[in-house]
């Protein structure tokens, strides 16, 4: 049952947001597999960021629904789902402590389990080691592990490369490809189009708040139906 539930993936419907007074986000409808790696693209204020908590349920819809595997965003829900954001926020203990706390948090407290995501993400033998202490990309890994210790159903990432040197990217792009081989489903924000069309299966592309696109990654690079996207693509400013 559960698996068959999952095979549902995620459903927007007629999603709208308001946030002091003005329409951030509107009219926003899409169907997305269980699995995979979906990139989220879009110039800046496009409303990427807040499209990604919305579906976490950190900032409620002011209309519309957002179900994942057929369920309504709930507690439990989100506990099955992880977010990372692009500036991680550490505590001040050590990396393995950081992914401890977590798993003690949700009642899963497993030192190997622990170990395996550290090991994941290349940060094994800096487990010791002062979280804030670590370097721009490793503490991005360190989210990522935190992020993936507890091995959740849906991972959520807002542009977690951005500013990190290549080695911290290739790292975290492989880390990623593995999750979801591994089955989990995968929402990743970034500008870098070189990096989405290495990761993406399927391209979602926000302007000014709105939908226009859904394609295929090889559709929406090759033919871009929205004048947005095009100019988007080819490097130009997209007001």
């Amino acid at each position: 049952m559960h698996d068959a539930k999952r095979e549902a993936g995620l459903c927007v419907s007629d999603l709208e947001l308001q946030l002091d007074g003005r329409v951030l986000l509107s009219n926003i409808n899409f169907t997305l597999s269980a699995r995979g790696i979906t990139v989220l693209m879009g110039p800046n204020g496009a409303g990427k960021s807040l499209l990604l908590r919305v579906l976490h349920g950190l900032i409620p819809a002011t209309r519309g629904e957002v179900d994942w595997s057929g369920e309504p965003i709930s507690t439990d829900l989100t506990r099955r789902q992880s977010l990372v954001f692009q500036a991680p926020v550490l505590l001040r203990r050590s990396v393995a402590a950081n992914l401890d706390f977590v798993l003690r948090a949700r009642g899963q407290f497993d030192r190997e389990k622990r170990n395996h995501a550290l090991a994941q993400v290349g940060l094994l033998e800096l487990a010791r080691h002062p979280a804030r202490a670590l370097s721009g990309g490793e503490k991005q890994r360190l989210a990522l592990a935190r992020a993936l210790v507890t091995a959740p159903e849906a991972l959520l990432l807002d542009e977690p490369t951005a500013n990190l040197d290549p080695a911290a990217v290739d790292a975290i792009e492989n880390t990623v490809r593995q999750t979801a081989a591994e089955g989990a489903k995968v929402v990743f924000v970034t500008h870098d189009i070189g990096q989405a069309r290495r990761l993406a299966e399927d391209v979602l592309f926000l302007h000014r708040g709105e939908l226009l696109e859904h394609q295929s990654s090889e559709e929406f690079f090759a033919k871009p139906s929205s004048a947005a996207a095009r100019s988007y693509l080819e490097g130009k400013i997209t007001l």
